[in-house]
């Protein structure tokens, strides 16, 4: 479709800035993939994970909701005091103050975006 025949359909679209579109390796950070929302004027960060079998992050908690998004593969989430196995094609929400992990418990790699309610990460790790 061109411009015209897009613009024709869609009067109001708007040139879109290169800034807003950004590759998932220009949010490496050395371990995961990093969206900090307040770098960007969005009220949300996530981390677009790819996790091998066994790793997941530490017990811990943040003041805000955060809403996992999985993908593919397989998770056991600590959730308070629940443990819970989660497949791919579902969504975790944590409560903000709630204290949780995951574990990558699959024998393929686990894929999941953890949106966090927040334009930046304030997490407290509790192990």
């Amino acid at each position: 479709m061109t411009r015209q025949e897009l613009e024709a359909v869609q009067p109001d679209v708007k040139e879109i800035s290169e800034e807003c579109i950004i590759p998932r390796e220009q949010l490496f950070t050395g371990l995961n993939h990093l969206f900090v929302g307040k770098e960007h004027g969005a009220p949300i960060t996530f981390f677009w994970v790819r996790s091998p079998p066994g790793h997941g992050p530490r017990l811990h908690r943040h003041p805000y909701m955060e809403v996992f998004i999985v993908d593919e593969g397989q998770a056991t989430f600590t959730l308070g005091d629940k443990t819970v196995m989660v497949e791919g094609g579902r969504v975790v929400i944590v409560t903000k103050d709630t204290p949780h992990k995951f574990v990558n418990s699959g024998l393929t790699e686990l894929r999941l975006i953890a949106v966090h309610c927040s334009s930046e990460t304030i997490s407290e790790y509790l192990e």
